[in-house]
């Protein structure tokens, strides 16, 4: 009778994931009067939709690979860099914060500090005469939506990342030294395969936690970058553009997106295994 304990979290689980989930896919193969239909899932291909997933996964990359680059660097720094304690348990607690910290309250910060009229950006102009809107800046395209996302995805690389690093062992890489190997050939041979499924794990959640994003994007550039879960907002609560149904699918089409996602993930991390087991 031990398992009577799970039924809570086994309810729960089934009220608010399998049901909804369950809701979301059949409505997305019915139309407004609830009869069968694959339009929804013929739309996905028009122009427009197919461009919010391609500008959707674009940002998604480039925020993954950015944040956990350098996310990865300054853990590293973190954890071998001999900083003091009360630096790293505050950089920490940091990360902790910044990581949650999005939708309206991010980008309106974003705004006050990076917009024409904000902070950073009038200093620059009054300070040393550089305007980073006429040197090609804009904070409500595409490299200024993926700057504000990285706010909170470098400090998700952060806190993901550093028990990886601190779970390497030194006597790896004194045994790679003493075996004539350099810095660069021990993170070459030793230390890369040996992160890489880290690595690999923490890049997919940062790019499903951009890939989600909706009320960040939606109170910065106001819809003017077309993204899936924006598209979504309007297709589901929209007055001109409510069709429901179409929202389900696109929804359906998102998680795909993130199982295809998945998939590289896995079998880029049985061969970094693989690795390990040779």
């Amino acid at each position: 009778m031990t398992w009577v304990g799970v039924i809570p979290f086994l309810a729960f689980a089934f009220l608010f994931l399998v049901l909804p989930s369950l809701y979301l896919f059949i409505g997305s193969f019915q139309d407004a009067k609830g009869q069968f239909t694959l339009a929804n899932f013929r739309d996905l291909f028009t122009p427009s939709i197919f461009s919010a997933y391609w500008i959707t996964i674009r940002i998604s990359l480039t925020t993954a690979l950015m944040g956990g680059v350098i996310g990865f660097f300054l853990a590293y720094a973190l954890v071998t860099g001999n900083v003091p304690p009360w630096v790293r348990s505050g950089l920490m607690t940091f990360c902790g914060v910044a990581s949650n910290f999005a939708g309206v309250p991010l980008a309106q910060a974003f705004i006050f500090t990076l917009g024409r009229v904000g902070l950073i950006t009038v200093l620059l102009r009054e300070l040393f005469g550089l305007n980073l809107y006429d040197m090609g800046f804009n904070l409500y395209s595409f490299w200024g939506l993926s700057v504000t996302y990285l706010y909170f995805q470098l400090p998700l690389m952060v806190l993901v990342i550093t028990p990886a690093i601190e779970g390497m062992r030194r006597e790896w890489r004194e045994a790679a030294e003493n075996l004539g190997a350099s810095s660069g050939q021990y993170w070459r041979y030793v230390g890369i395969p040996i992160l890489m499924p880290s690595l690999l794990g923490s890049m997919i959640l940062l790019f499903g936690n951009a890939f989600g994003a909706y009320a960040t994007a939606l109170s910065l550039t106001g819809g003017l970058i077309n993204l899936v879960t924006i598209l979504i907002g309007s297709q589901i609560r929209g007055d001109v553009l409510r069709n429901p149904n179409l929202g389900y699918a696109l929804a359906v089409g998102m998680v795909v997106v993130m199982a295809v996602m998945m998939a590289i993930y896995y079998a880029l991390r049985r061969r970094s295994e693989h690795w390990l087991r040779a």
